[in-house]
């Protein structure tokens, strides 16, 4: 068996079992019915199909040509580290910080694991996501978030 392109395989493997992964930890959860269904129904679908589609572009790395084989570059660190970070710090941080300090802090976090951002761009990221977020999850949906910091215990 040739690896027709290493990338595709190596990715379409990750998301199969991935996939897979989250369709059997959901099966903890009651499915509910049709009618009504559980907390464990979308879990279960969305990991079959993610598991699909892994499946389709594995099956692509094996059957479909691609140029020089595309073989898999090294690891961009900087966002396998960062965008588990500010995903950490919004969790942490918004119920202790509010809306209009957290989302900032994670805007900038997710543009610096892009590499080469000015901090220029990065300001008016964060500004502009701020002020959407307050605008559609406070003002449009009425969501009880906390949006200035609070005192924890």
């Amino acid at each position: 068996m040739k690896l027709k392109s290493q990338r595709d395989f190596w990715s379409g493997l990750m998301f199969v079992l991935i996939g897979l992964a989250f369709a059997w930890a959901s099966t903890a959860y009651d499915f509910g019915s049709s009618a009504q269904p559980g907390p464990g129904m979308l879990p279960f679908a969305l990991g079959l199909l993610l598991a699909l589609l892994g499946g389709l572009v594995l099956f692509k790395s094996l059957a479909i040509e691609s140029e020089r084989g595309e073989p898999v570059s090294e690891i961009a660190w900087r966002p396998v580290l960062l965008v588990p970070v500010a995903i950490c710090v919004f969790g942490y941080g918004m119920p202790r910080l509010g809306l209009l300090c957290t989302v900032p802090v994670v805007t900038v976090l997710g543009m610096l694991a892009a590499g080469e951002t000015r901090w220029r761009w990065a300001v008016l990221a964060a500004l502009t996501a701020t002020v959407v977020a307050w605008a559609v999850l406070i003002q449009g949906l009425h969501l009880a978030l906390p949006v200035w910091p609070t005192v924890v215990r």
